[in-house]
């Protein structure tokens, strides 16, 4: 008997958003309808503690809004305009389209759109992967979250390796970098809580004092995108106090003289003058993290978004190698921790079926471009597990680009998002309660899996059958469309080559719902980097043009704007997911923009008006918070606002698309904007 024929009981589940934390979880059924979600007392990571935006998941679930079955246009795009159609209708009226399309223009004129809106790794980077490698349809770099700190990170430490979260519960100093941790990973301030009743400090580095700065026992405000300075101007004060593990740095580093000399430019008066962060504080902080042990850096993603974000990662990434944390049980670093849970990607995507097609690849963070100015151009867009009108950068140029009448748009999703009303045909899709999946999380070291709890909402249907039914449709006879959930859970866990999953299996998985990564042997003894070391300088890094020792590079001009802006996450929202939902719009309560008093009150700005924010690209409209949040110069929102009824609160029509200097990354904070009083 499956969970979902069990119309009454507790079952365990896992939560499937992108977040770190990746909670164990139970669900309460009644009657066949999940009434209620817990966290799972028996993990042993998030150990029943779950936040409020799954807390309150039913009512997302259960949205009156919820698509229930497919919808074919019959209005001018973007007016909501549709009729309900069969699933029969849908898939035949897509593949028709694609064929016409593919003997017109080529394959190459199709493009896939999707990120992590269900972190499933089978339901986001399984049978679709098959599908359009099969296809030969132009690919997505999907690029626009972590890329250019994973490639960072990687320069300095050959893949996502980081310190296990539940050894920092016997950490001494914790360094949050970047990273709104009380809002997006709970479960590292549950650790650091039990470490500080030990008596642990917390110091957090950001530009805005949120719920996080103001938990810390340090707040360090700094300008954005000057990290990568106020790090170099620690790791001069290291060197020059000798507050370094020479040995540590002797056996398992690469290029420690050569950083050592090169920091010496990166004094604190001139690192003070960059970050504004005072000379005391950086004196202050560098002493703090050289003789305080353990000490534990929790890398974020916000920092990454920056036109140098990747080596600004790269570059704190450096730091526990100075003072040999790596070596000490709750010292290091975590950016993520990927690399210890590397499943069998080609068997799951399957990168053969792309044959010897050539195609093109495009990266997501410019969807404008790709739709106003590419070509040969892109004729048909299918978006699933993303919602690229309210998340893409550069935003309005994304909505002219999906307005497009000759663009035949489908989009698959739980509820008739922003792009969705840009679409030709909308299908609905199941939560991930009703999937079966496995995942990975890229902070702890377990892996879990998800079996269907309840029965798929209305007509919903998972991705998997999605791509199983459009490959049947379009002739695509080849047996890997023809494998069940279950068979490619199997295939991910067999055949990896990766150490720290050996004896994990499906099976595994179905009687115990998780399992931890094998720790040994020690992953400081077999790091893949070109030297088998951490790489202090990078030999790599110079063969691709970029500078071998950390440095530090300005942001890139973004015109003659007062005011940087950063657009980072709010409490109650993940994206732009459950902007939607009136639960989670009631807790999150209204879009604010934190600004410095002295900032507000030479353009007479008084904490509560609403302001509008704009430069070339955009603008929108929000209400102050007039405080000392902020430094003056920095204007920061928090979360994606749902905008159906107006593109007043839409902050990425502001944010620009130009790519990091890493991995293709997104540049989201490294826009400049000015501000303005309405009066009505």
């Amino acid at each position: 008997m499956t969970y979902t024929t069990q119309e009454n009981g507790v079952f365990p589940a896992v939560c499937s958003l992108d977040c770190p934390d990746q909670c164990g979880l139970l669900l309460h059924k009644k009657e066949g309808k999940i009434v209620k979600i817990e966290g799972d007392p028996n993990h042993p990571v998030t150990k029943g503690n779950i936040c409020n935006k799954v807390r309150n998941m039913t009512e997302r679930i259960y949205d009156p809004k919820r698509l229930t079955y497919p919808l074919k246009r019959i209005g001018k795009k973007g007016s909501g305009e549709f009729v309900r159609i069969s699933w029969e209708e849908a898939i035949t009226t897509i593949t028709e389209r694609w064929r016409t399309l593919i003997d017109a223009d080529g394959p190459e004129s199709i493009l896939p759109y999707s990120f992590y809106g269900n972190m499933g790794r089978i339901s986001v980077e399984g049978m679709d992967r098959r599908f359009f490698y099969r296809m030969g349809a132009s690919q997505l770099d999907r690029t626009i979250c972590n890329s250019a700190g994973a490639v960072g990170y990687s320069y300095t430490m050959g893949g996502a390796f980081g310190t296990d979260p539940e050894d920092t519960v016997t950490t001494k100093l914790f360094i949050m970098w970047g990273i709104n941790t009380v809002s997006t990973n709970m479960h590292q301030v549950v650790f650091a809580e039990q470490a500080r009743k030990n008596g642990a400090k917390i110091v957090v580095i950001d530009v805005h004092k949120n719920q996080t700065g103001r938990w810390a026992d340090w707040f360090i405000p700094i300008l954005p995108g000057t990290d990568t300075a106020l790090a170099l101007g620690i790791m001069h004060v290291l060197f020059a106090e000798n507050l370094v593990d020479s040995a540590f740095m002797e056996k398992y580093t690469v290029g420690h003289e050569e950083l050592r000399e090169h920091v010496r430019t990166y004094d604190p008066t001139t690192v003070s003058a960059i970050t504004g962060v005072p000379v005391d504080d950086i004196y202050k902080l560098a002493r703090m993290y050289g003789m305080t042990s353990p000490s534990f850096i929790r890398i974020g993603n916000g920092i990454q978004h920056h036109d140098n974000g990747g080596m600004c990662v790269r570059t704190i990434a450096c730091l526990p190698a100075l003072t040999g944390q790596w070596l000490v049980k709750g010292g290091g670093a975590n950016k993520g921790n990927k690399g210890f849970l590397e499943h069998n990607k080609l068997a799951v995507q399957r990168p053969d079926l792309l044959a010897d097609k050539q195609t093109r690849v495009i990266n997501m963070n410019e969807l404008g471009k790709a739709l106003l100015d590419t070509e040969p151009p892109v004729k048909s867009l299918f978006v699933y597990t993303s919602n690229p009108a309210i998340v893409a950068p550069e935003g309005n140029k994304v909505r002219q680009g999906l307005a497009r009448e000759d663009l035949f748009t489908v989009v698959h999703d739980l509820f008739l998002t922003e792009t969705a009303l840009y679409a030709d045909i909308v299908l609905p899709a199941t939560s991930s309660y009703e999937n079966t999946d496995f995942y990975t999380s890229y902070w702890h070291h377990y892996i879990q899996l998800q079996q269907p709890v309840i029965a798929p909402f209305g007509e919903s249907k998972s991705n998997t059958d999605v791509f199983r039914l459009l490959a049947a449709a379009m002739g695509y006879d080849e047996p890997a469309f023809q494998d069940s959930d279950a068979e490619m859970v199997r295939q991910a866990l067999q055949g990896h080559g990766n150490p720290h999953l050996e004896g994990i299996t499906y099976e595994t998985l179905v009687e115990k719902q998780y399992a931890k990564a094998n720790m040994e042997p020690f992953f400081l003894e077999h790091l893949p980097t070109p030297s088998g070391k951490i790489e202090l300088y990078s030999q790599a890094m110079a063969k691709r043009g970029l500078p071998p020792l950390p440095t530090y590079t300005p942001l890139v001009n973004d015109g003659d704007f007062p005011y940087l802006f950063v657009p980072g996450p709010n409490h109650n929202y993940l994206n732009s997911t459950f902007s939607n939902n009136e639960k989670h719009k009631k807790m999150e309560k209204i879009p604010r923009l934190h600004m410095h008093v002295a900032d507000a009150s030479a353009l007479d700005i008084c904490d509560g008006d609403t302001v509008r924010i704009w430069n070339e690209r955009g603008e929108c409209e929000l209400v102050a918070a007039v405080g000392e949040n902020v430094l003056s110069g920095v204007v920061v929102s928090q979360g994606l606002w749902a905008d159906n009824e107006g593109p007043k609160h839409y902050v990425n029509a502001l944010t620009p698309d130009r790519i990091a200097d890493m991995g293709g990354g997104a540049t989201f904070f490294s826009g400049r904007v000015d501000v303005e009083k309405i009066i009505r």
